[in-house]
């Protein structure tokens, strides 16, 4: 190949094994994890393992429970709706279908948002997403420890279906919930949710004094539930993501008449991970104008070139046309926004992620309890 990807490292462990190796735990049999009477997977939204360890005066019992070497590195693109479906299903997205943030939906001039397209495009939680929730086949002994507003959203539906959900809009009450359903239920898989981090990390920027408050308060809920859980439970501490700041002035406008534009049909993904998808017979075209154009700011690659690569891991048939004809993968501090959209809201978000360095696809994955 012409280009150069960045290579996962050696031997690093996927975030598609999480739950797989903790229901093994449940069993004895894990390769990862020792045996569990109970097993917790907490996933804290938008926590890479670089933003933690540049913050771990402001998270020491998160920074002491591991080191170096206790991360995971998330799927591509390294956006919540891809990597949480990965989670849970075990799947790579180009199994699973969920290939990015906003895909277009085959044969329409739509790129439905993967996580509320659901409700404002009609995907079906049963068919769109195209793997068995892992925690279906648990049923029965499957909690889903979350906020209020995801307990009926479609996105719940097709990653979390077979599950008990129990709401909650506080995160110490969720952590509470999930020791409690841990002890009561011996050999039951609990996935407690905190979405507050990315908030905070998207509004202001994960170097912000919101940030490292809202990092203050998963360090003590993490505190707080190695303290109340029972000897016999063991609990997974891992991220979807890791995130980057981009200033303003970083911003890279695709406007009316930009030649970067030409042949652009859709415009899908998230500002630092583009799908592009093509006009009829122009996708090369669209490749080359932007391998020409951005090369210095962003990985480009074809559809071609990113599956062969396993960018997506293996692509089945369907989910093929959901990724776009060309993919713009931003290297540095930079985020690229189709600026002929009316709402200018997103251009607000300072802290991004959907690409492939390091600081967004390297997680943590501590352990607590009886992984410990």
């Amino acid at each position: 190949m012409s280009f150069s990807l960045p290579a996962d490292p050696p031997r690093s462990r996927s975030l598609t094994g999480v739950l797989t190796q903790s229901i093994a735990a449940l069993g004895g049999t894990s390769d990862w994890f020792s045996p569990a009477r109970s097993v917790i997977v907490f996933l804290v939204d938008g926590l890479g393992s670089h933003n933690l360890a540049a913050r771990r005066g402001h998270a020491r019992f998160l920074a002491a429970a591991g080191g170096r070497r206790d991360v995971a590195r998330t799927v591509f693109p390294s956006t919540t709706a891809a990597a949480l479906t990965s989670l849970l299903t075990g799947a790579d997205p180009g199994e699973h279908g969920i290939v990015g943030y906003r895909a277009r939906i085959p044969g329409t001039m739509i790129a439905s948002n993967q996580l509320h397209g659901w409700e404002t495009d009609g995907l079906d939680p049963h068919s769109w997403q195209r793997r068995e929730p892992l925690l279906a086949a648990h049923a029965g002994r499957a909690f889903v420890v979350s906020k209020s507003i995801y307990t009926r959203s479609g996105f719940t539906e097709a990653t979390l279906r077979g599950a008990e959900f129990f709401p909650s809009d506080d995160l110490d009450e969720r952590v509470r919930l999930a020791a409690e359903l841990a002890a009561r239920h011996p050999g039951s898989l609990t996935y407690l949710y905190a979405p507050e981090l990315d908030t905070a990390g998207h509004r202001d920027g994960w170097e912000s004094d919101r940030w490292t408050d809202a990092l203050e308060r998963v360090d003590a809920a993490a505190r707080r539930l190695a303290d109340l859980i029972d000897p016999g439970t063991g609990v997974v501490f891992t991220a979807d993501h890791g995130m980057v700041d981009v200033p303003a002035h970083k911003h890279v406008l695709l406007g009316e008449g930009d030649p970067r534009l030409d042949g652009v049909a859709l415009v899908g993904g998230e500002p630092r991970m583009l799908h592009l998808y093509a006009e009829e017979g122009r996708a090369d075209a669209v490749a080359a104008a932007w391998k020409t154009d951005e090369a210095a700011r962003a990985w480009v690659v074809t559809r071609d070139e990113a599956i062969a690569a396993g960018l997506f891991g293996t692509v089945d048939d369907e989910v093929r046309p959901r990724i776009g004809d060309v993919l713009v993968a931003a290297r540095g501090r930079f985020a690229y926004y189709d600026d002929r959209e009316p709402d200018k809201r997103p251009q607000r978000m300072i802290g991004q992620h959907g690409s492939l360095t390091d600081e967004e696809r390297t997680v943590p994955l501590l352990r607590l309890g009886a992984f410990a």
